[in-house]
């Protein structure tokens, strides 16, 4: 392991001449082309993701009202779309790692059509019900195999801005459906999932398989011939393919890794990270603030329309600026940043349901409410809505990727189900209890981000993951 320790530090001194005989060639724009096509590729199926999470909102009276739903078959057809994602995710990691990125992504993509035409012409609940299912099984695959991907492509200097755009798509697919729920047939709706799911199924057969799987499959000559497609022909890729292979080789000898394993002494510090993280996205109350958006405004006595809609005005700019602040600011700094800003909108969100328990304020309470839930929207989206995700496809080593990806991507399903299932009670219990709740656990994420969350900024993926998988014992 010393002995890769040190190529690795040959190779990050030698990134510096590398990125400028780069522009020197002016060949950053072919190899930006391969790298962006991909990207967009991949990212098709984020679109699905969020468009399917946002698509039982603004459906809902007209799916009850055409096919004479009880509201207890419209709420197993709304929450069965997790219960799929936590299988989806349970099986993403092995299906990624025994056919490739690109035969996930296809396979995701498949149930993800066959869902949504499903919904297109079903007439009866169970049809809907399997639809969904089909659907929540595609995007909890998709939900780790799209940042995997995209992070394995992507020079260092660009891979959080580029694995950042998941979640900007995601934010693009959920914003569409709530806008354009407002004028358009719930039918319609699902006709628009089909669109970029054929787009990525068509286009995963034009884009590259990602260098590191091929490395673990000991494609080398491939491995190479790819990198080359993505950085430019004229560019010199023997010092990533050589880090690539050598890391690759250093793991070659252990097996590849069960479940059980991921619990070594040697994973620790990558796992908690990787777990952690997602705890700390789910539980700081994002999915009940986003699912019950409409309730929480109308109790507070604002708006829910002009709630609503000011929340898609924020989230999709307020995605894009963190996911171009990724590779400038750092990954640590945004989360910190982002984690603040929601404890202070979870804050002002709880004391104006406190102010209405106590009858004060009753004109400032309802706009204290708004700008908390705002300013909640804002912040998330900043950092802690995309970040957990890039950090994630950066820190587990290619042995252990698909078995640790799986268990953080279910771990992030289940705290979306838990939060979505409590709030309603959380909120019967304390309105302001449930928010104020919410503030110490976003209180607490900046805490566990500065004491425990590696910055991986400029940093190569080997690089990162050596720093924190200590592989000397096993080696």
């Amino acid at each position: 392991m010393k002995e890769y320790q040190q190529t690795t530090s040959v190779s990050s001194s030698s990134s510096s001449p590398l990125l400028v005989e780069e522009r020197e060639n002016g060949s950053p724009a072919a190899a930006t082309a391969a790298v962006i096509l991909s990207t967009l590729v991949a990212i098709s199926g984020s679109f699905v993701f969020g468009s399917s999470v946002g698509f039982s909102s603004p459906a809902e009276s007209g799916m009850i009202s055409d096919l004479d739903l009880t509201l207890a078959q419209y709420s197993v057809f709304g929450s069965i779309l997790t219960i799929g994602a936590m299988i989806g995710a349970m099986v993403s990691g092995m299906l990624s790692d025994r056919f490739g990125r690109r035969g996930a992504m296809a396979f995701s993509e498949l149930l993800c059509l066959a869902g949504n035409l499903a919904i297109v012409f079903a007439k009866v609940a169970w049809l809907l019900d399997i639809a969904r299912l089909l659907i929540g099984v595609g995007i909890g695959i998709i939900s780790y195999v799209v940042p995997v991907y995209v992070a394995e492509i992507t020079p260092k200097n660009l891979r959080g801005v580029f694995t950042a755009a998941h979640q900007l798509m995601i934010c693009c697919g959920v914003s569409t459906m709530w806008l354009a729920g407002n004028i358009l047939h719930w039918r319609i709706l699902a006709l628009i999932g089909i669109v970029p799911s054929v787009l990525q199924f068509l286009g995963v057969f034009f884009i590259p398989e990602s260098p590191r799987w091929l490395a673990k499959n000991s494609r080398w000559g491939e491995c190479e011939d790819v990198l080359k497609h993505l950085r430019g022909q004229h560019v010199d890729t023997s010092a990533e393919a050589t880090e690539i292979r050598e890391y690759t080789e250093t793991l070659q000898h252990l097996s590849e890794a069960k479940f059980l394993d991921l619990f070594q002494k040697e994973y620790t510090r990558s796992l908690i990270v990787g777990v952690g993280l997602m705890v700390f996205q789910q539980f700081g109350g994002v999915n009940g603030i986003v699912f019950y958006a409409s309730s929480i405004f109308q109790s507070a006595g604002f708006s829910e329309r002009v709630g609503t809609i000011a929340m898609v005005t924020l989230q999709v700019p307020m995605t894009v600026v963190g996911t171009l602040l990724m590779d400038k600011s750092g990954r640590r700094p945004l989360l910190m940043i982002s984690a603040a800003g929601t404890c202070l909108g979870c804050f002002l969100t709880g004391l104006s349901f406190l102010l209405q328990d106590l009858h004060m304020g009753n004109t400032e309470a309802p706009i204290l409410a708004l700008i908390g839930v705002l300013m909640f929207t804002a912040f998330f989206s900043l950092g802690m809505g995309g970040a957990p995700w890039v950090i994630m496809s950066e820190i587990f080593p290619i042995n252990v990727n698909g078995s640790a990806g799986s268990l953080v991507t279910v771990v992030n399903w289940l705290g979306s189900w838990i939060i979505s299932f409590a709030f309603n009670f959380l909120m019967s219990w304390s309105s302001p209890g449930t928010f104020f709740l919410f503030c110490v656990i976003c209180g607490l994420t900046v805490v566990f981000v500065a004491m425990l969350v590696p910055e991986t900024k400029d940093r190569t993926l080997e690089e990162i993951q050596a720093s924190m998988n200590p592989l000397t014992s096993s080696s």
